[in-house]
């Protein structure tokens, strides 16, 4: 596993003061080197680490395969940073977390090698594999059975090999004249996630899932209510991508379409599966057959501002677009709206995200729930223009969202007049800004609802049960 040390100096300097007004905090406050946030590269462009020998593909598909999940096995990630369940994260941990076995080994989880010596282990010459991948990638198909290039007396055991099954459709909902298609998926565990097909004049987004249920329990959105159960493997979140390209293709939006964008914008803080996105990542961006072929500046990956993970981030060399969810201009706000800003405050996301656009020449999104009367009026919007042009380049665009409320949540939408007036005060200070366009409104749209919904109706399940049995 390699460290990633949040005392790493920034690749300028910064100002000693926030842009606030204030004295910023140090880019490496102490305490951290005790807690490094771990996270692990991913060698090669089709998988995770340390693949399985092919010397010891003669002791059968188990062993092939027990060997790849063991590599996943050696250190799990959390979705929260080190020392996070002794403080002030441990409650936002679900009941089930780190309980749960992993998701069966799939041909997206393993690099070259190890595929190759899982397709010796049942009888298959190496260059089945780039056919296997040439299917999967380039034709969004996984049912061997159908693969007439293929022979027939190995199909079925190559399926089982390769493709096993790792998330079921639910439940789809509709919204937007049918432009928006949000799906509930069933796991392996019987956990649930969500992604949502959107279709744009111009191109067809896919939001994504990379954990099941969130760690960093910001008080207004779904998922944070449902606390962290466990991280996706990389094949549960290649498979969103695939099965919503196979949908594009077959013109689920009424004509045959391209899945073109993909925000890791879901269920989750990418930051803290970090092994899985980044490999999930690079599989998506790259060409056939080594990956769907969707340009990685196309991609956005979302952080709620784990700073070490966007420093790693920075590293890689990829040019995803980077966004922040903020939400706040000020500490004394964020640590209310956002538990993780205690770990990492604004000054030091901000200054790790103006890194990332002074690495990748791109643009940062910044993301600004907007919540009435919490954080829309005119001073925030003021002192988030200063916190911005603090850093004295055209580096950022603020997405002022609208907020989709979650039920039962003293959390509600801004007035639209407030929503007017912080945009254009960000606009009059020389920041490029642009009201986020909300999808599923009349659905359960915010990410989460539906997996809290299920949760709900399990709950409502065994108490209706318990009842009718005390009876």
């Amino acid at each position: 596993m390699a460290d990633i040390d949040a005392s790493q100096s920034s690749s300028h300097s910064h100002s000693s003061h926030d842009g606030a007004g204030n004295a910023g905090a140090p880019s490496s406050p102490a305490g951290l080197h005790d807690a490094p946030f771990r996270a692990t590269d991913t060698p090669g462009t089709a998988g995770i680490a340390g693949a399985t020998d092919a010397a010891d593909a003669t002791n059968g598909a188990d062993t092939a395969a027990s060997r790849a999940q063991g590599q996943r096995d050696q250190e799990p990630e959390t979705g929260i940073t080190p020392g996070g369940t002794r403080g002030a994260f441990r409650d936002i941990l679900s009941k089930d977390h780190a309980r749960r076995g992993k998701p069966p080994v799939h041909v997206t989880d393993l690099d070259e090698d190890g595929r190759i010596a899982l397709a010796k282990s049942i009888g298959l010459p190496k260059f089945r594999v780039s056919q296997l991948a040439q299917h999967y990638y380039a034709h969004f198909e996984t049912d061997v059975e159908n693969f007439t290039d293929f022979p027939a007396a190995a199909r079925a055991e190559a399926h089982q090999a390769f493709f096993p099954d790792l998330i079921d459709e639910e439940l789809v909902q509709t919204a937007d004249g049918g432009t928006t298609r949000k799906t509930l998926w069933r796991l392996f565990d019987d956990a649930r996630i969500e992604s949502v097909l959107m279709k744009y004049p111009s191109r067809i987004t896919l939001c994504i899932s990379s954990q099941v249920g969130c760690g960093m329990g910001c008080p207004f959105c779904a998922t944070g209510q449902l606390g962290l159960t466990r991280n996706l493997s990389c094949g549960e979140i290649l498979e969103q991508v695939r099965i919503a390209s196979k949908q594009s293709e077959d013109g689920v939006f009424g004509e045959p379409g391209r899945l073109s964008n993909v925000v890791f914008m879901g269920m989750g803080e990418p930051m803290g599966n970090y092994r899985s996105v980044i490999s999930a990542i690079r599989q998506i961006s790259a060409q056939p057959p080594h990956g769907f072929g969707i340009s990685a500046r196309n991609i956005t990956v979302s952080t709620v501002g784990i700073v070490p993970g966007i420093r790693k981030l920075i590293d890689e060399h990829i040019p995803v677009r980077l966004a922040v969810s903020l939400h706040a201009p000020s500490d004394e706000l964020r640590d209310r709206l956002v538990p993780m800003n205690k770990r990492f405050n604004t000054t030091q996301v901000l200054d790790a995200a103006h890194d990332y656009f002074l690495a990748s020449h791109r643009r940062v999104s910044i993301e600004y729930a907007l919540m009435r009367g919490i954080n829309d009026q005119p001073e925030h919007a003021r002192l988030l223009a200063r916190r911005i042009n603090h850093y004295g380049d055209d580096w950022a665009h603020v997405n002022p969202i609208p907020l989709n409320p979650i039920e039962g949540s003293p959390w509600t939408a801004s007035k639209p007049e407030d929503e007017a007036e912080f945009l254009d005060i960000l606009h009059r200070a020389g920041i490029t800004a642009t009201l986020r366009d909300t999808r599923g409104s009349d659905i359960d749209g915010a990410c989460g609802q539906l997996a809290a919904r299920h949760v709900a109706d399990q709950v409502m399940g065994t108490a209706a049960r318990r009842a009718g049995t005390d009876a």
